[in-house]
């Protein structure tokens, strides 16, 4: 049962992802009014949050938009989002900055996730390691394989925390977008739509975690069967 729904999560993701790819690419092409940028949209939306203290700066890589709270930066893929005029850049512009809002207004989601930060790193680096160990020495050491169940399981816990997060960024950009007139009649549903699908990886992702951590669960409880 475990196997079909990983195959079925699997799938899904594959699906998510290519119609992600193909919202963006579409979406890219049609532009918005007044020719604004990503940046031109970033840095408009910062100022009208009332927020001096976060910079806009491009990165290199396709879809590789982010906040970053430790340097106070809303990061832009250049060729698309810095200086793109398109619904999907002012989709993605609108939508790290709606982080940098969350961070500005000390949302609760927020600072939590960013407080797991440090241990979901240094479980990520680890866990696998740890889990392979604890399998092939289940029956003899089985608080090594427990070990592994707990580290794996906050990495879980932070993929679900992140959900939120996303969702309460992408409301508030679509909000900004439509009260500010960045975005009309013709284009915030594709704005929305856009935003929408890029959520979708991140509920993916949390099941697929979810569902691995079952798996590792039964075999952590099967193996304490046998011994």
């Amino acid at each position: 049962m475990v196997y079909v729904l990983f195959i079925v999560i699997a799938l899904v993701s594959f699906a998510v992802q290519r119609t992600l790819q193909s919202k963006f690419e579409r979406y890219s092409k049609i532009p918005i009014p007044y020719g604004l940028t990503g940046r031109d949209i970033a840095m408009r939306m910062l100022q009208e949050n009332g927020i001096n203290d976060v910079s806009v700066t491009q990165v290199d890589g396709h879809l590789t938009d982010h906040y970053n709270p430790a340097t106070h930066t809303v990061n832009l893929s250049r060729d698309v989002f810095y200086y793109g005029n398109s619904v999907a850049a002012a989709a993605v512009a609108a939508h790290e900055c709606g982080h940098a809002v969350q961070h500005a207004r000390s949302y609760s989601f927020l600072n939590l996730r960013s407080a797991l930060v440090p241990f979901v790193s240094f479980a990520s680096n680890w866990v696998q390691w740890i889990l392979l160990i604890g399998i092939l020495t289940i029956q003899a050491y089985p608080a090594i394989m427990l070990l592994g169940i707990i580290l794996f399981a906050a990495t879980t816990l932070f993929s679900f925390i992140t959900l939120p997060v996303e969702i309460n960024a992408s409301q508030r950009a679509l909000a900004w977008l439509n009260g500010a007139g960045v975005t009309d009649a013709s284009t915030h549903d594709k704005a929305k739509d856009a935003l929408k699908w890029a959520a979708y990886t991140y509920v993916v992702a949390a099941l697929g975690s979810l569902a691995t951590l079952v798996y590792y669960i039964i075999i952590f409880a099967g193996g304490r069967r046998d011994s």
